[in-house]
């Protein structure tokens, strides 16, 4: 049995009891809109708590979640299943009608409800003009404001659809606290912000727009109004050269190893420049060193909304590295220096397509490195493909181990990046370690 199946033997059921069924949330809107959406939630209205568990036992195995809050699944199915209740923290009301039901939700177009068995759109908020319009509109001053995630959440809807957000909503979000939202929330919301938008910095102008940044993204808002060097960047501040660098990002995302890292990385790339930027005598700005400087603020800034360390490190190395690969690109820098580079990355992959996404987010555009920096990625894959010398390759030569094992390794670590084979790495390494042997002798 598929979900939309279930979903109309559920309605059948409840339609002979007296209730009624409807389609709500998500799944009602992208049906409008034409978008896939594989969450199926349904809402059954006319049926006491008992009626509905008794009818929902009749048609699989029963899930409960969040006992009293009348939410339910069916094991096997993913298909969400619940009474109208006034929030998603209080008893359901079986009873409380359409109008009250459809109230509780955030924006209108995600207030809009299909009656299951026969497709009647019931629209007490405008939902659908709106959607039509391409309107993100809050359905109710009071039930909006209760939740105050719910400004994140019409900042990421406008992004991902591309909608506008109506200018009363804008205001009610510009007067809305958001500061006790909890961190891994507002990490869901980014996410889908920087993941599903085309254009992810629509989240951002429109946070701003809602004079929201300060809250949570800070250090993003910090760079608004930072200058940057007119012969480099003629599209204007580092806020704008970040929003263009975060949409081109928004084009490789799905090519690259870590998504959710690479995007966050274009977000944080120059977060340094706020802080480091200056304006020289001659009137010349410079940011030098703000590769480094950004690692402290990008790092306060990911900690605010996240505790994965993965993550942390990865956008950390991305950010500190951002700068070489077009830098090395430029000056054809020798095959051992890019394979330096790229081994020190957390993702070199990633990081190429980030250093990529720099110079096309900027005016005038840079495009000109990207085939440079893959033929050398290439190189790179091609010697670490290869074999390479280990601690018991030492051990099978003779040496014993020792505290100078990691020194040793560390040596034909990099004769491989130089593109050694394994014999002559360990060929060097061996007479490496007389050197140091002979070096420990003297001292003694």
């Amino acid at each position: 049995m598929t979900d939309i199946e279930a979903a109309q033997l559920i309605a059948e059921k409840a339609a002979k009891l007296g209730g009624t069924v409807y389609y709500v949330g998500g799944c009602v809107r992208d049906s409008i809109l034409g978008r896939e959406n594989k969450d199926i939630d349904i809402e059954i209205h006319g049926l006491t708590e008992e009626q509905t568990a008794a009818l929902l036992d009749e048609t699989g195995e029963r899930l409960e979640y969040g006992k009293s809050f009348g939410i339910y699944g069916l094991r096997g199915l993913d298909i969400d299943i619940a009474l109208p209740r006034r929030s998603p923290d209080t008893t359901p009301e079986p009873f409380m009608g359409t109008y009250e039901a459809a109230r509780r939700r955030d924006l209108t177009m995600n207030a809009l409800m299909k009656n299951v068995l026969t497709g009647e759109i019931t629209d007490h908020f405008g939902g659908l003009d709106d959607i039509r319009t391409g309107t993100i509109r809050h359905t109710d001053d009071g039930t909006f404001s209760a939740d105050p995630l719910r400004v994140l959440r019409a900042a990421q809807f406008a992004a991902r659809f591309g909608f506008d957000i109506a200018p009363e909503t804008v205001s009610l979000c510009r007067n809305t606290d958001i500061s006790g939202c909890a961190p891994e929330r507002v990490m869901t919301e980014l996410e889908k912000a920087v993941l599903k938008a085309e254009r992810p910095s629509v989240f951002f102008e429109h946070l701003r727009r809602m004079e929201q940044l300060d809250t949570w993204f800070p250090e993003v808002g910090a760079l608004i109004g930072v200058p940057q060097n007119r012969e480099h960047h003629l599209e204007g501040d580092a806020w704008t050269h970040t929003m263009m660098v975060v949409d081109e990002a928004a084009k490789r995302r799905d090519k690259v190893r870590y998504p959710l890292g690479f995007m966050l990385s274009a977000l944080c790339h120059d977060l340094g420049k706020a802080v480091c930027t200056e304006i020289s005598d001659d009137g010349k700005v410079h940011s030098y060193g703000h590769e480094k400087e950004g690692i402290p603020v990008a790092r306060t800034f990911l900690e605010r909304i996240t505790n994965e360390t993965k993550l942390i490190k990865y956008v950390l190395s991305m950010t500190e590295l951002h700068m070489d690969p077009n830098i090395m690109a430029r000056v054809n820098s020798k095959i051992k220096k890019t394979n330096r580079l790229f081994d020190t990355s957390a993702e070199p992959y990633d990081l190429i397509q980030l250093a990529v996404c720099d110079g096309l987010g900027k005016l005038p555009v840079c495009d000109d490195t990207e085939d440079f920096l893959m033929k050398r990625f290439a190189v790179f894959t091609d010697i670490m493909s290869r074999p390479f010398l280990m601690g018991r390759d030492l051990i099978a030569a003779g040496l014993e181990p020792s505290e100078n094992f990691t020194e040793i390794l560390s040596y034909a670590h990099k004769l491989r990046l130089a593109g050694l084979s394994k014999e002559d790495q360990l060929r060097h390494s061996l007479a490496y370690a007389r050197t140091l042997d002979k070096k420990k002798g003297q001292q003694k």
